[in-house]
């Protein structure tokens, strides 16, 4: 099968692998759509991702597709269904794996059938993220199935930063997560949502999605100090953290959902008020990120919710150098890879 390797750092190839075995409580899906995640696909390409420093790697941790195969103990996943969030994380070839999610074919395990016959640990090969390998309804469109990758954790993330409709919310940065943060806290209500971004068309593209203002990063905020709720950073970088804490009110929160290179945070917290809350989201919660996906389905099937809000560029596989460029270049808010 296909699989998309990073080599070392900045050089991709797309090598030929064996297809992995499938396990008791595993269940084997030919994937038709996965996405490029900009911040961790980029950081992990460019050998920046903390804690990954081992090529070379198989990249990918967003996508879908149809169970073809089951193991003898499956009980969540049928032939047939629609699946996200596989992965392979051990491959015959010795090669590391970055999540291993960008291949022709990946594993989904059973994380419920674990649970109920008692062997949901690591001694039985378990992983956290299992519980959020889930099967997909039907009705729900491919392209919107891969981007569920996406927006569950940032519905996820929401709740983290603990976000309310009364609230007012800036994010910094104009992404995928970013733009997904300003359209589900229109959706939920929120009172007031900005976003920053240097580019025009992200900002543009913000303004569409409901937003009820938004900034050059590069020109200054035209907010009254100290009036904001939450501050979200959906980029990762200490910077954005230290220009958010004049703008935060007495007891407000800056919520860091882009994972921050760097291993050490300098927080200037003399710029902000004498309390505030900093959350560091560098990781999925995962029981929010699996309740996300009841609430965000059914904002897709009202028409809410569509892909084709975030996806720019649609790339085969064997063009990931071309999608990682389209990134790059600030051209591309979401790139879909077809295999």
């Amino acid at each position: 099968m296909r699989a998309v390797i990073v080599e070392k750092p900045d050089v991709i190839t797309i090598r030929d692998v064996a297809v992995p075995d499938v396990g008791p409580y595993q269940a084997l899906v030919k994937v038709d759509l996965a996405a490029l995640c900009n911040a961790t696909d980029g950081k992990l390409i460019a050998g920046h991702f903390p804690g990954v420093d081992t090529y070379p790697t198989v990249l990918g941790h967003e996508g879908t597709g149809i169970v073809c195969e089951v193991g003898a103990k499956v009980r969540t996943f049928k032939v047939g269904d629609r699946a996200i969030g596989g992965m392979v994380f051990s491959f015959k070839e010795g090669l590391a794996s970055a999540w291993g999610g960008f291949c022709e074919y990946v594993l989904i395990n059973d994380h419920d059938a674990m649970v109920a016959d008692g062997v949901a640990d690591e001694a039985h090969g378990w992983f956290e993220c299992y519980e959020i390998q889930r099967a997909v309804d039907a009705d729900i469109p491919a392209a919107e199935a891969a981007l569920l990758c996406t927006w569950r954790e940032v519905y996820g993330g929401i709740g983290d930063f603990s976000i309310r409709p009364k609230d007012k919310v800036l994010i910094f940065g104009g992404g995928p997560v970013g733009l997904s943060f300003v359209k589900f806290c229109k959706l939920m209500g929120v009172k007031w949502v900005g976003l920053v971004d240097p580019l025009p068309n992200k900002r543009e593209r913000a303004l569409r999605m409901g937003a009820d203002q938004v900034f050059d990063s590069g020109g200054g905020l035209d907010i009254a100090g100290g009036a904001l709720d939450v501050v979200v950073d959906a980029v990762g970088s200490e910077g954005i953290v230290n220009a958010a804490l004049p703008l935060i009110k007495l007891g407000g929160t800056i919520g860091v959902y882009g994972v921050i290179g760097a291993p050490t945070l300098t927080v200037e917290k003399s710029r902000g008020p004498y309390n505030f809350n900093l959350i560091v989201h560098q990781w999925p919660t995962r029981w929010r990120e699996r309740e996300a996906q009841a609430p965000l389905c059914q904002w897709i099937r009202e028409g809410k919710l569509k892909a084709s809000d975030f996806v720019t560029h649609t790339f085969p596989a064997e063009e990931i150098e071309n999608a990682v460029a389209a990134v790059k270049a600030g051209e591309a808010v979401k790139c879909l890879l077809t295999f």
